[in-house]
């Protein structure tokens, strides 16, 4: 018996396969944005080079361990943010990474990367914690991070603060603020540690569920609540800075006075403790109030006992990360989003001849180091200009089989009424560079 043409329809229409979607809170980049990506990567790049960091990539997936013997046991991130799993083939505790500095570390210790000598790097991709999605904060997010490795003094805590000062004003971003505050050395955290517990135990009635937890665990990340109702009594609680002995302070002091010789404001957060357990001395936030409740898009500072806790030797470190997420946000809510580079020519291409040509045009133009779209699909003239239009470009080439046989191309100047002028392949990049404003390449202001 054969299948009615109705039963086969309904059979096709019952194996429909569902649509498939991005995991929540990971987000798709296309191209009109990601231009937009590459253009601020392309001025961060810049930026930390002039201040001689070189770039460094470590993996996206390392041992839960790194994790939660760097960020610490009962943070936020290890305890309720990680993507883990164990992998079955090697019975492997793994994680994507939620940071970088542990990796850039272990990397460091793993291979020995400073025997040579201090160290300036800095890296830039995709991080991954399991938090609820929103303005700003998405589950896997970029971020630009920079580390000083393997210096000590409170000079480089500053050269940290005056490059993102730097940056901002680049970007064109006036409404960020710099909190600072100083964690002091192992010692010190501990007899404020001892004060804290005192102040909290005294005040048990009034802590929330987490801080209750985090009493027996790691009070002084109490002092990070954003609970709206533990404010009052985070700001009554003992200071840390006041627990500081006299190198740690003298170490807070050089920082504040030079990024004050910079003219770099800045205000002192005696709350600030980053939600990570490696800092010690000074810590950062950079925030802004433009953002809604996610409002810093930079922190760091100094982790002078992380490479230890990794397995490495005593070695002082300081460092920052940005989120470039809020960052463009920031930029586009600015209006400074950074010029994207558009095509410089669109190639127009009709007949046999001619398409054969333009393949041959469209190399002699790239190799004049012009960028060039050539017209794929075929279509009429008229949908061709069009297209070469939209695209954006100063000039259209345009190739006929007539122009293919006589070695030629028709150059017109899209954004003038000026008309086309016919001219040999090899004289089309100097006069197309002339009517686009293109440098020549290796002269200066060129346009590479």
């Amino acid at each position: 018996m054969t299948q009615s043409a109705t039963g086969r329809n309904e059979s096709r229409t019952e194996s429909k396969v569902e649509a498939l979607r991005a995991v929540r809170g990971m987000n798709d980049i296309f191209p009109d944005e990601a231009e937009v990506w590459l253009a601020f990567e392309a001025i961060v790049r810049d930026w930390l080079a002039r201040y001689g960091y070189r770039n460094m990539r470590t993996p996206l997936l390392e041992h839960t361990a790194l994790f939660r013997r760097s960020i610490g046991e009962v943070t936020d991130i290890v305890e309720k943010e990680m993507y883990s799993f164990t992998d079955a083939l090697n019975d492997e505790h793994l994680s994507l990474r939620p940071e970088a500095t542990a990796s850039t570390v272990r990397a460091s210790v793993e291979h020995n990367f400073l025997y040579g000598g201090p160290q300036r790097v800095w890296y830039t991709g995709p991080m991954f914690r399991h938090e609820k999605p929103q303005r700003g904060r998405y589950r896997q997010f970029h971020q630009v991070g920079a580390e000083a490795l393997g210096f000590a003094g409170p000079d480089v805590d500053a050269e940290l603060l005056v490059m993102c000062a730097r940056l901002w004003r680049e970007l064109g971003l006036q409404d960020i603020r710099l909190q600072i505050n100083s964690l002091g050395n192992l010692a010190e955290r501990r007899a404020h540690r001892e004060a804290l517990v005192a102040f909290l135990r005294a005040h048990a009635a009034d802590l929330d569920a987490d801080s209750q937890r985090r009493l027996e665990t790691n009070p002084l990340r109490v002092l990070d609540s954003k609970n709206p109702a533990m404010q009052s009594l985070v700001e009554a609680a003992p200071r840390l800075l006041d627990h500081l002995g006299d190198d740690s302070l003298r170490h807070f002091e050089a920082v504040r006075a030079m990024i004050t010789e910079a003219g770099v404001a800045y205000e002192i957060n005696p709350r600030l403790v980053r939600g990570l357990d490696y800092y010690n001395l000074t810590v950062f936030e950079w925030v802004t109030d433009r953002l809604g409740a996610q409002g810093t898009v930079c922190g760091g500072g100094r982790y002078d006992g992380l490479f230890e806790h990794i397995g490495g030797k005593p070695t002082p470190a300081a460092g920052f990360a940005m989120g470039v997420e809020r960052l463009i946000d920031l930029m586009r809510g600015a209006g400074r989003l950074p010029a994207v580079r558009l095509p410089d020519v669109y190639l127009v291409h009709m007949g046999e001849r001619a398409d054969r040509f333009a393949i041959r045009v469209g190399e002699t133009l790239r190799e004049a180091r012009l960028a060039v779209v050539s017209h794929a699909g075929g279509g009429r003239f008229r949908d061709q200009m069009k297209k070469a239009d939209a695209s954006g470009a100063r000039v259209a080439v345009i190739v006929g089989d007539d122009e293919a046989d006589a070695g030629q191309v028709s150059v017109k100047d899209l954004r003038s009424g000026e008309p086309q002028a016919a001219v040999p392949l090899e004289a089309a990049a100097l006069l197309i560079r002339t009517i686009a404003r293109v440098g020549v390449p290796g002269e200066q202001g060129a346009t590479d």
